[in-house]
């Protein structure tokens, strides 16, 4: 190796011009960022000592307009372990970051070694077409929209921090929600469901009570099962709705102190079928000792997953729509909407929405019912009567009398 008269810029023993920098510092690792080639960026071979000079000119430039900041060597996933992560996880609440967990693996795992200011479009519009394509991901576009929409956060918190100086993904369209109507019971359909429990069985009757609960109360899942029985006033026949749970495991929850929103604290108002229901599953319940949660067999809560294959198996036995644990709460607003004709500022109140037009957003094909009996209820209300002769000094429509004088016919 033989230095040349080109600060940085080196000769080997074959002949071979090759550039050396140091750019500093990783502020991620600590350690020195150094830079060598051969070769410039269009991959063609240094052949003299300018070229390589210049090469090794463009690349400090390159790093000292991303501030220092950017490791050349730095992958999507360190930034992500790193500093997005990191960050995302101190911004949003524990559950939502655990509900997120799946995406953001996807995402790593997808861009993991890719250096990321060498992310391009092309990468970025692939990505996206893969989400969607049935030989690929083929998610739903909901769950898709999610997916890209965090990677792009994910990009642009890059370009907030300068790591980056733009984020390329915003060259690429947007996966737009999709508008899917969530499956739902009728009343019909829960009918049908609850004749098909035996609740002579203990575990059984559990599940009839998980139904029920979230049927008649419309709770969010992680809500319903938060519920403590002191959350339940038999007196006033009122449940106090003040809580949710992030559950890993069996054995690894956390039963929160708040809900989804601050809406979401709120006193919902039990009938007297519920009620009894209630009292009859904790006194049965009971013979296991004390117990806190309300939906248990053995003192521990029950798991989401439990509720969906609860859900699946007695769907098939009713021969009713298969739906989603957060089915059951469409399925309570339904119910209030089709059956009880319950207003939205009512419903609302119940779910526990910030306001009307939040139940709205999501439920308003629900009222198409309601709309058509009011158009059934406005039949005959009206009393049609027509004066038997014109009041008004009216000289008519002139082209109408050309045509036709009889169906203009001029006032008396």
């Amino acid at each position: 190796m033989a230095k040349t008269n080109f600060q940085d810029v080196y000769i080997d023993d074959k002949g071979q011009f090759y550039y050396e920098v140091s750019l500093g510092n990783d502020k991620i690792t600590g350690k020195r960022i150094k830079k060598k080639a051969r070769k410039d960026s269009n991959d063609k071979k240094f052949t003299t000592a300018k070229e390589a000079y210049a090469e090794a000119i463009r690349v400090k430039n390159d790093y000292l307009q991303s501030d220092g900041y950017s490791n050349y060597d730095m992958t999507y996933e360190q930034f992500m372990n790193t500093v997005y992560l990191p960050y995302y996880q101190s911004e949003v609440s524990e559950h939502t970051y655990a509900s997120r967990k799946p995406i953001l693996k996807l995402i790593i795992n997808r861009f993991r070694k890719k250096k990321l200011k060498d992310i391009t479009v092309r990468e970025v519009q692939n990505f996206r077409t893969w989400l969607l394509a049935k030989n690929g991901g083929n998610y739903s576009q909901a769950y898709a929209g999610l997916t890209f929409g965090t990677f792009r956060k994910s990009l642009d918190f890059a370009v907030d921090m300068q790591y980056l100086q733009k984020n390329v993904s915003m060259k690429v369209k947007a996966i737009p929600k999709g508008k899917s109507v969530a499956e739902y019971w009728t009343k019909t359909d829960f009918e049908e469901v609850i004749s098909n429990i035996c609740i002579a069985d203990f575990y059984e009757h559990l599940c009839f009570i998980m139904l029920w609960l979230y049927f008649c109360t419309g709770v969010r899942v992680n809500e319903g099962t938060a519920i403590w029985w002191n959350d339940i006033d038999f007196e006033k026949k009122e449940l106090r709705v003040a809580h949710m749970l992030i559950m890993t495991n069996k054995n690894n929850w956390q039963r929160q102190n708040h809900t989804k929103t601050d809406a979401g604290l709120r006193i919902i108002s039990l009938d007297d079928d519920t009620i009894q229901i209630l009292k009859a599953w904790k006194e049965r319940q009971s013979e296991l000792g004390k117990v806190n949660f309300v939906l248990s067999y053995d003192g521990n809560p029950m798991l989401k997953s439990t509720i969906s294959r609860i859900i699946k198996r007695y769907a098939k036995l009713a021969n009713v729509p298969l739906i989603q644990a957060k089915g059951l709460r469409h399925s309570h607003a339904s119910y209030l909407i089709n059956e009880l004709n319950a207003s939205v500022l009512i419903v609302s109140k119940r779910l526990g929405h910030s306001s009307p037009e939040i139940t709205l957003k999501h439920y308003a094909h629900m009222w198409s019912g309601v709309d058509k009996e009011l158009a059934n209820e406005m039949t005959g209300l009206i009393n049609i009567q027509h004066s038997e002769s014109t009041k008004v000094h009216f000289n008519g429509n002139q082209a109408i009398l050309r045509e036709s004088p009889k169906l203009s016919p001029k006032s008396l």
